[in-house]
C-alpha cells in the first residue's frame, strides 16, 4: 500500500478529488427520491425504501421548470457560441494579427475578466434600462457573451501567438486572403481548444446567478439558477423538495458535460502536447 501511495500519488489525489465531487452528488440524488416522512424519520444517509417522485413533480410544476430550463439552454447556448466567435476573432487580430499595443490589450482583458459582478451590477441596469433592453434574455446573453470572450481572448490569443508562421505564409503564397487563413486554416487547427471554451462557457453560464436575478425579474424569462433561489427564499419547500429542485437544476449541465467529454479531454491532451 505504501509503494503504490509513493508510485501514484497524483492518480490517488486525483480519485480522493473525485470522491468528494461525487459524494455529495449521490447524497441529493438519494434524498431527492426520498418522501418527507422517510427523510425526517432515517435522516440524510439512509437510502430510500422506494422512489417517491411527487417532490420532483411538485417543483416542476411550481416553478414552470420546463420554460426555464428552455431559457438557461437558450442563453448558455447562445453565450458558448457567440463567446467563442468573438475569442477566436480577437485572437486572431491579436495572436496572430500583431496588433500594437499587444500586452496591453491583453492586460485589458484579463482585467474585464477580474472585475466582480456585483461592481457590474448597477451601470448593466442602468444601460438596460436605457436602451430598453431590461427583462430580456438578450441583455443577459450580450453581458455574458463580453464577459466570456474576455477570458477566451486572453487564453486563444496565448494559443495563437505560437502558431507555426510556415503554415499562413504558405497559405498566403496560394492566394488565401485573411478570412480563408482564419477559417480555413486557423480555426480547423485551434479547434480542440475552441471545443474546450464552448464546455466552459455554457456551464459557466449555466451556474450564473447574480446578474440574471437582477436583470430577469418575469417568471417567463427566468433561468433555472434563478428560480431555484427564488423558490427556497420563499421558505416553501421541505428537504426533499429542496433536494429535488438541486437535482433537477445540475442534471442539465452535467449531462452537458458527460456529452463533451471527449471535446474537452482532447482540447486538454492537445494543449499538453504543444
Amino acid at each position: 500500500m505504501t509503494a503504490a501511495l509513493r508510485r501514484y500519488p497524483v492518480l490517488i489525489a486525483l480519485c480522493i478529488a473525485a470522491l468528494f465531487m461525487v459524494v455529495p452528488f449521490l447524497i441529493v440524488a438519494v434524498n431527492a427520491v426520498k418522501s418527507p416522512s422517510e427523510y425526517a424519520q432515517n435522516g440524510p444517509l439512509s437510502l430510500p425504501d422506494g422512489l417517491y417522485l411527487d417532490g420532483l413533480k411538485d417543483f416542476w410544476q411550481r416553478v414552470d421548470y420546463s420554460q426555464k430550463l428552455v431559457n438557461s439552454v437558450l442563453i448558455s447556448g447562445s453565450v458558448a457560441i457567440l463567446a467563442a466567435v468573438l475569442s477566436v476573432l480577437n485572437a486572431y487580430a491579436i495572436g496572430i494579427g500583431r496588433v500594437k499595443g499587444r500586452t496591453w490589450v491583453l492586460a485589458f482583458f484579463v482585467l474585464a475578466n477580474m472585475l466582480p459582478q456585483e461592481a457590474l451590477v448597477y451601470p448593466i441596469y442602468y444601460l438596460s434600462k436605457q436602451v430598453g433592453l431590461y427583462d430580456t434574455r438578450l441583455s443577459v446573453i450580450i453581458v455574458f457573451t463580453v464577459i466570456q470572450a474576455a477570458f477566451g481572448t486572453y487564453l486563444l490569443s496565448s494559443v495563437l501567438g505560437r502558431f507555426p508562421r510556415e503554415i499562413i505564409e504558405a497559405a498566403r503564397i496560394d492566394g488565401a486572403n485573411k478570412w480563408q487563413v482564419l477559417w480555413r486554416i486557423v480555426v480547423p487547427v485551434s479547434r480542440p481548444t475552441i471545443g474546450v471554451l464552448l464546455v466552459f462557457f455554457f456551464i459557466w453560464t449555466w451556474n450564473e446567478f447574480l446578474l440574471p436575478l437582477v436583470m430577469l425579474i418575469s417568471n417567463d424569462n427566468q433561468t433555472v439558477s434563478v428560480a431555484l433561489g427564488v423558490l427556497q427564499g420563499q421558505r416553501l419547500m421541505d428537504a426533499t423538495m429542496t433536494n429535488a429542485a438541486a437535482l433537477l437544476g445540475v442534471l442539465p449541465a452535467i449531462v452537458f458535460f458527460l456529452v463533451f467529454q471527449r471535446t474537452l479531454t482532447r482540447g486538454i491532451a492537445v494543449g499538453a502536447v504543444k
